[in-house]
């Protein structure tokens, strides 16, 4: 089969279009031949060599959406089912292979190219939203990043919950207009929303912040997060740490969770099935939408990846099997 694979951490150049093995199904497994999958900021930084360690040659991917081509005879998914998955080995290929808990059925009125956009980013904001950062109508909520995958799924999430005043984050105010429409109240930029926030809410701050960027913004997010406030760190774009004191969260009773994706697949898979229904749902009635910027076919993964890094976009990147 054909695949994007890597023999050593670098730049875009380092991706090789070529025919790798087709992955064999074991126990609990099902084989998916990939329609869409989607270009995540986590597969640059794994290109980059800055998200774990790798074993050469890899393959790049988090999600994709695709049908069933093989599965175990007791397994309740069957050749030819529609499904959005978070493959085991990579998903810039052809075929890949996933673990039935972390494989979610779609229906047929819900493309393909759309599905392949929502698994991580809009599962990851839906669990943001609701369970971790427990959003409220009333709150005042700060979304970093607004118009990146993540923050344009939790500002649709937000709007659909009713949150009265949503602010978003954005590194270029040409993308004002675009976050706008997805529900965001107030946008500013990194170098002024700790003071914005402030004046949007009398001075009391914000009830969540939610921050994918940490380094500076982790400290200015604290500094405009109101007292028994919640500040949910779960990235570092920046690519630097985010750090605060103890005294930054005792006597002001403000609390910092913390959630990785990543981590709740590997750990806790039977967390997602309740989450993928819901948002599976949102998506197929047209409730909520990911808007997608660009289509590369898999062999111009190298593009995807310089369009990424240049920041340059809004809305989703895929690739096209």
């Amino acid at each position: 089969m054909k695949a994007v694979i890597q023999n050593e951490f670098g730049d875009p150049h380092v991706l090789t279009f070529t025919d790798v093995e087709r992955p064999e199904i074991e126990k609990n497994e099902v084989l998916i031949e990939i329609a869409y999958t989607s270009v995540n900021y986590a597969d640059i930084k794994k290109r980059a060599g800055k998200k774990g360690k790798g074993v050469f040659p890899f393959i790049l991917g988090l999600d994709a959406a695709g049908t069933v081509v093989e599965a175990s005879a007791d397994s309740h998914f069957y050749k030819g089912d529609r499904v959005i998955a978070f493959p085991r080995s990579g998903s810039y290929a052809e075929y890949a292979v996933a673990k039935e808990q972390l494989v979610f059925k779609i229906p047929d009125q819900l493309s393909f190219e759309q599905a392949a956009a929502l698994p991580t980013v809009s599962m990851l904001s839906y669990i943001l939203l609701h369970e971790i950062g427990q959003v409220k109508a009333t709150d005042t909520i700060v979304i970093h990043s607004a118009a990146g995958g993540v923050g344009s799924m939790l500002a649709q999430f937000a709007r659909a919950a009713g949150v009265e005043k949503i602010i978003g984050t954005v590194g270029n105010l040409a993308k004002e207009d675009y976050v706008k429409n997805l529900g965001v109240n107030v946008v500013c930029t990194y170098d002024n929303f700790a003071e914005e926030v402030l004046k949007q809410t009398d001075h009391r701050g914000a009830q969540v912040i939610f921050d994918s960027v940490a380094g500076e913004v982790t400290s200015r997010s604290l500094d405009c997060l109101a007292l028994y406030g919640t500040l949910v760190q779960f990235g570092n774009s920046s690519g630097k740490a985010g750090t605060f004191k103890t005294s930054d969260v005792h006597s002001s009773c403000r609390n910092i969770k913390g959630f990785s994706l990543g981590t709740t697949r590997k750990h806790a898979p039977e967390r997602l099935a309740p989450v993928a229904q819901k948002v599976v749902k949102r998506f197929a009635l047209n409730e909520v939408e990911l808007p997608v910027a660009q289509v590369f076919d898999l062999k111009e993964a190298e593009l995807a990846h310089q369009l990424m890094e240049s920041r340059n976009y809004a809305e989703k990147v895929l690739l096209k099997v």
